[in-house]
């Protein structure tokens, strides 16, 4: 519980529907999710310039300066945002969701509000069974995804009302019902066997169905009212009529339910609709795609509670040749109709990761090509259009325990967050919140993870102005291949309005140091001489960069109790002193009273 509040007062506004008790705890720090700025010119990590100017030698320092005057970029106060996969009505998690004061508290405490929930994953691309409307399979994308939409998750997979289910006893407002002990064990101990019953189908391909009942839906949706998010939810697109157009008989009846409710939802249709051939034995090309979401929007457009909400698509994989092909024939079509353009990526194969392949600064880059793939098909036909990054994480295939959880996981993370806000990408959705693999920001006990800590850091320190830097390297010998920006990355962004131990006009700045060797930056410029805040995160025990707990300034992190975050306290610095960035470090800088204009005002 206090990890989600802990999201929650980073500073994102509450729905108004959230109860005045609820309002209070998350209305100050809901807005600070979201962004980083990166080298001198926004979006090209080349732009570095290292120089060597005459006379000083012997020494590796960094002289950094921030352009104060504009942003870069100015991204989405809901930048950061979360994923629950569908897993967790399949295991049972979905009912101790909001029945935990531990699982609450770290909801509303830290990076949930603001942000987008999606509800995707494997279960949303499978047929439905043949029973009274029911939801698809467990493979991501193609059932009705539920999504979060105020705060930080996505879901995404079939999901048809089964009427049979559809009585419900009300939730009396957003109370945490407490759950003994005991069934708490009982429910890790069937999500352990429901984790290799999901591993035996990813690995042989084979999907069994899930479906979601009204009951749950509702569950859903209160779960994500109640953390001040706002729920999309995907419907599923893999029921198909003989000419290969989208069969919307299901989907219309959840959308019938859920306005009776006066459920505010944005919506999606499918999830990576490039793997279909996979899962339904035929492919659904670009242009039927297009076809298939106007006709949904159409339908919305039917229903009066939706005739406005937001649709967004076509949530593709990696832009391989065959899926920007896809995403060509689904703009053609449908660019005008989806309020953003989505898609996803996974860095590397959760089943063959090593702790090495997190610091191989060519594996970090390899996001930066997609943003300019999907940019340019985007920018073709819709110039302007927002484009989220919808799903992301360090590994696929649930990714793998003691590295995809770890805090080496960690520097594929935060350079995720930087590089996506510097070039413009308005949202980015982390895979997940709690699921049945190992991409998580929080363990089957609620015990934050390291991204979780990492997470929540960016979220209280961070604003959606990005701003340009300027760096220049002083390094003792030319070394080819080697040069100190690669493995050095520096961004940029105003201070979040909603902290408030910082005036306006602060810079954050964040650091990752990928050198086996500590690197020393010097502020210049606007930045010299002024009061500095660390946050420098370090793994902590014996289990180095493996390590499943971190530390903030030399001190571990660790809930207080199940109701309270720890303080995240800074260290000052004194004004005009050197930065001294450890090796295999992911760090935090407040440069106080720089009375930046480009931070002064929202």
């Amino acid at each position: 519980s206090e990890l989600i509040r802990g999201f929650l007062l980073s500073g994102m506004p509450c729905p108004s529907s959230c109860p005045p008790g609820l309002l209070a705890l998350m209305a100050p720090g809901l807005a600070l999710m979201a962004t980083f700025s990166l080298p001198s010119q926004a979006g090209d990590r080349r732009a570095l310039p290292v120089e060597k100017p005459p006379g000083v030698k012997g020494r590796t320092l960094i002289l950094l300066d921030v352009n104060t005057k504009s942003p870069v970029r100015i991204i989405s106060e809901n930048f950061l945002s979360l994923q629950l996969d569908p897993s967790i009505i399949h295991d049972g998690w979905l009912d101790f969701l909001r029945r935990s004061e531990r699982e609450n508290s770290l909801r509303k405490g830290s990076i949930l509000p603001p942000g987008f929930a999606a509800w995707r994953g494997e279960s949303a691309c499978r047929s439905p069974t043949p029973r009274p409307l029911p939801a698809g399979g467990r493979r991501a994308g193609v059932g009705a995804e539920a999504g979060l939409a105020i705060s930080l998750f996505s879901f995404p997979f079939a999901v048809d009302i089964v009427r049979s289910d559809i009585a419900l006893d009300k939730q009396k407002g957003c109370k945490i019902a407490q759950h003994p002990d005991i069934m708490l064990e009982l429910q890790r101990e069937k999500a352990a066997q429901m984790h290799l019953v999901l591993l035996k189908e990813q690995f042989s391909n084979t999907y069994s169905n899930l479906t979601l009942t009204a009951r749950s839906l509702d569950k859903l949706y209160n779960f994500a009212d109640c953390s001040g998010l706002h729920l999309i939810f995907a419907l599923n697109a893999l029921r198909r009529n003989p000419n290969n157009s989208w069969n919307s008989s299901n989907a219309l009846s959840l959308l019938k339910y859920s306005a009776s409710k006066k459920y505010n939802i944005s919506w999606e249709l499918g999830n990576e609709p490039n793997n279909y051939r996979t899962l339904i034995g035929r492919s659904v090309n670009g242009s039927q795609l297009g076809k298939d979401y106007i006709q949904l929007r159409s339908l919305l457009q039917l229903i009066r509670t939706y005739s406005r909400a937001n649709l967004y698509g076509p949530n593709i994989g990696r832009p391989r040749k065959n899926v920007i092909a896809l995403l060509e024939g689904f703009m053609k079509v449908a660019g005008s109709t989806v309020d953003a353009v989505t898609w996803q990526h996974y860095y590397i194969d959760g089943r063959v990761a090593k702790v090495t392949d997190f610091l191989k600064t060519r594996l970090l880059d390899t996001l930066s090509d997609q943003i300019r793939k999907i940019q340019k098909v985007v920018n073709t036909y819709t110039p302007g259009k927002k484009i989220w990054l919808e799903g992301v994480g360090a590994t696929s295939a649930g990714g793998m325990n003691n590295l995809s959880d770890s805090y080496a996981a960690g520097f594929l993370w935060l350079n995720t967050l930087g590089l996506l806000a510097s070039q413009g990408i308005d949202v980015v959705v982390r895979h997940s919140f709690l699921d049945h693999g190992h991409n998580h920001l929080v363990d089957q006990n609620f015990n934050p993870l390291p991204d979780y800590w990492l997470s929540l850091l960016y979220k209280r320190l961070i604003g959606p102005k990005v701003l340009a830097i300027h760096v220049a390297g002083l390094q003792r010998k030319h070394r080819p291949g080697r040069v100190i920006r690669d493995k050095l990355r520096i961004y940029a962004h105003c201070t979040s309005y909603h902290n408030h131990n910082y005036v306006r006009g602060s810079i954050t700045l964040y650091i990752i140091n990928l050198h086996r060797s500590r690197k020393k930056i010097k502020l210049a410029g606007t930045l010299r001489d002024k009061i500095v805040h660390q946050y420098l995160l370090q793994p902590y025990g014996k289990d180095g960069l493996h390590s499943k707990s971190v530390q903030l300034n030399g001190q571990p992190l660790a809930m207080v109790d199940d109701g309270t975050l720890p303080e995240l306290k800074p260290r000052p610095l004194r004004a005009g002193r050197t930065l001294v960035i450890p090796p295999l470090t992911m760090s935090f800088y407040v440069v106080k009273n720089v009375n930046a204009l480009a931070c002064r005002y929202r």
